[in-house]
């Protein structure tokens, strides 16, 4: 029995078998022509599972004659890597050639682990080829991003899996070539679906459909369904690719789309996302893109969250449906949010200002002998309830943070706020 998997098998064999990376590897493509030159740099290899990382830095050492050395940041520290630069410094002095350094998921390592690498990747020692499906801008340190040629590698499209698939049924030598099995054109595109864009989970697919098959036999697409069962959605809860669902969810309810906005929350909740993170996103979004331009959405979101918070999942979904909804129609306005910040930025540059005399505190005899809350005017005092008064500090008189926009609801306190305007300038004329 064979016992090593389909996927490892399949792995490409030189440079030109790689599929899905054209943009990288393609002929006069700048990376590609540099690799031809004979100049392989540091690099940081950014992409999500199974677009071929591994291999692809496998193939960069034999394609530039490396000895190819491996570490795997999830299992080896720096005692590991000090061991394997020696065995490097090694292979230059015994063997006169160079070392290629594969560090496989090289954000796992903290910022000591980083550090310790930085000297030898500036040194020659090794060309490091670091692999990543994180941001390598938040988790790489800058010292060594700077020192590597930066790479995003893009999932796997549905041509080159179904490439990778016909490869992994044809081939006799490493495939399933021998077996003569046949999968229907619709069984592929189920298989392709299912993937998504991950070429080993393709081919780790294939493999454990074909293990439920006879040799020179077919499988149908519902034959295929039911080996799947429920399709597997992928989302981490910590990766970048939860971010990235987050945003479209956000982004789809900012641009007053529902159905993109349903379609991005169902995928965080069928992916296995806590409910209440989704609410709290949606109480978040109703203050910052709606505000007072529909001041009862944040009501909705707010009753959103607690009410989650008290029915749970699978009848929360009921009320985050109901929620994203709401507020994808509603107006939006961002002055609110705006305002705060230009109020905190104003806060930041010019310090503590002092509070003036009539709006501060007078609860004692001797704050009111230093002229505390003198000459303050009472607004309920005055007609409609309002009174000129300056109520910011002296510096400050005259800058506007908020300013409604023009349309739903603040169009009605934008109007309201002029009313006042009007009725303090009558009262002077008087």
């Amino acid at each position: 029995m064979e016992t090593k998997p389909l996927a490892a098998r399949m792995r490409p064999a030189n440079i030109d078998e790689v599929v899905g990376q054209d943009h990288l590897l393609g002929p006069e493509t700048p990376f590609r022509s540099a690799l031809d030159n004979g100049n392989l740099s540091s690099l940081l290899l950014w992409g999500p599972p199974g677009c071929g990382k591994t291999s692809m830095a496998r193939l960069l050492a034999d394609h530039t004659g490396l000895k190819f050395l491996q570490l795997s940041a999830v299992m080896d520290g720096i005692k590991e890597l000090r061991q394997v630069l020696s065995r490097a410094k090694d292979i230059k002095t015994l063997e006169r050639r160079g070392s290629l350094l594969f560090v496989d998921e090289i954000h796992r390592w903290n910022k000591a682990q980083q550090d310790a690498l930085l000297p030898h990747v500036e040194e020659g020692t090794v060309v490091l080829v670091g692999a990543t499906t994180e941001n390598p801008g938040f988790q790489i340190i800058p010292a060594l991003r700077s020192r590597c040629w930066l790479l995003t590698l893009k999932p796997l499209d549905e041509e080159a899996l179904l490439t990778l698939l016909r490869r992994g049924l044809e081939d006799k030598v490493n495939g399933l070539g021998k077996r003569g099995l046949c999968l229907s054109d619709e069984a592929l595109n189920t298989i392709l679906k299912s993937a998504s864009g991950d070429g080993r989970r393709a081919l780790a697919v294939l493999e454990r459909v074909a293990g439920t098959l006879a040799d020179d036999s077919e499988l149908d697409n519902e034959q295929l369904r039911a080996v799947l069962g429920q399709t597997d959605l992928l989302h981490d809860r910590d990766g970048d690719a939860h971010y990235d669902v987050v945003s479209a969810l956000i982004k789809s309810l900012r641009g007053s789309d529902p159905q993109g906005a349903l379609y991005w929350c169902a995928r965080m909740l069928e992916g296995g996302e806590d409910p209440m993170f989704v609410a709290r996103r949606l109480v978040i979004f109703a203050s910052e893109d709606i505000g007072n331009a529909d001041a009862r959405a944040l009501q909705v979101a707010v009753s959103t969250m607690q009410g989650v918070h008290l029915v749970g999942m699978p009848e929360a979904r009921i009320l985050i449906g109901q929620a994203v909804t709401y507020l994808a129609t509603a107006p939006k306005s961002n002055r609110a949010y705006l305002a705060i910040n230009n109020a905190m930025a104003t806060v930041k540059r010019t310090g503590p200002l002092p509070v003036p005399n009539h709006l501060r505190n007078a609860p004692t005899e001797l704050a009111e002998s230093m002229g505390h809350g003198a000459d303050y005017k009472y607004p309920h005092d005055y007609p409609d309830h309002i009174v000129e008064q300056t109520h910011l500090p002296d510096a400050l008189q005259g800058v506007v943070f908020y300013e409604p926009a023009a349309h739903a609801g603040e169009k009605l306190i934008a109007a309201r706020m002029d009313w006042w305007k009007a009725q303090l300038l009558d009262r002077k004329k008087r």
